[in-house]
């Protein structure tokens, strides 16, 4: 089945591409959660119609992301956790954590985008990776320390 996307969305496309998908990703998936629309003629012909102001949309998204980009970029975030005798850290610190640190800096961005394989379980400080769009990211310093 033919869709036409209506967000970007990381694994499949940008919006506004036209993508090949298996009916039942397009039906159950896909146009339920208004990612994408099926790929009529008339809604074809409404897409190109709409090129130039996609165009425009685009050119005004990707300048407000890399300003957020160099904006993150300068971000230490700082996290304090409790230790053990051995001075070993209890507990750890999640994309979650990192999210609410963020959202304090009036920083929205949401748990995907963050490319951290696995939660931080040490002292130090620590570089942590934001995928704001395909080809737009930026990376920020988080320090963790002892109470």
């Amino acid at each position: 089945m033919k869709v036409i996307l209506k967000k970007d969305f990381v694994h499949l496309g940008r919006e506004g591409e036209i993508k090949e998908v298996k009916d039942g990703y397009a039906r159950n998936f896909l146009i339920p959660r208004g990612i994408a629309i099926v790929a009529t003629p008339g809604a074809i012909n409404a897409l190109k119609a709409s090129e130039e102001k996609r165009k425009k949309k685009l050119q005004q998204k990707i300048a407000a992301l890399k300003e957020l980009a160099l904006h993150i970029s300068q971000l230490t975030l700082s996290f304090t956790r409790t230790k053990n005798e051995e001075g070993v850290m209890f507990g750890s610190v999640t994309k979650n954590d990192i999210i609410k640190s963020l959202k304090a800096a009036n920083i929205n961005i949401s748990k995907e985008q963050i490319v951290l394989p696995s939660p931080i379980k040490e002292f130090g400080v620590f570089e942590v990776k934001v995928n704001l769009m395909h080809d737009i990211s930026a990376t920020f310093k988080v320090n963790i320390t002892p109470i």
